[in-house]
């Protein structure tokens, strides 16, 4: 389930326009669905992603790193904890709670008895490009 606002409308060439582009808690007070993207940011030329995500009860985010992008965190509804990867190291989470996850950090996240509903946000990740690889030495 996608919300019709993640439908970028914007007019090529044309700068978008500030508004409101979903209703984060309808999206969480909507019926379960299997855990996964419930609404992203598809809006051209911006500089961020967004995403609310839902993770089912006892759902998890496994302990990974990511190098390069610093992720916001903003949970909607539910509740769970926030790891580093160690089981000494989780933090609860609630609705309202906003956590930073620091690029080069490891972190994971697991949805607690009523599933976990968030928002994160982050850089835009530069798309795909063909070229040759760095370490490629020439012939």
């Amino acid at each position: 389930m996608t919300s019709p606002s993640a439908i970028d409308t914007t007019p090529a060439g044309c700068p978008a326009a500030p508004r409101v582009l979903c209703d984060t808690r309808a999206l969480a007070e909507a019926p379960p669905v299997p855990a996964g993207v419930l609404w992203k940011l598809a809006e051209s030329g911006r500089q961020l992603d967004a995403n609310v995500v839902r993770l089912a009860p006892g759902g998890r985010i496994p302990a990974h790193t990511e190098a390069q992008l610093d992720v916001l965190v903003l949970v909607v509804a539910g509740d769970g904890t926030l790891g580093d990867g160690t089981p000494d190291a989780a933090e609860p989470l609630a609705a309202g709670a906003l956590a930073w996850l620091p690029h080069g950090a490891p972190r994971s996240i697991t949805a607690g008895e009523a599933g976990l509903t968030y928002l994160t946000v982050h850089n835009r990740r530069p798309g795909m490009r063909i070229g040759s690889r760095p370490d490629a030495r020439p012939e």
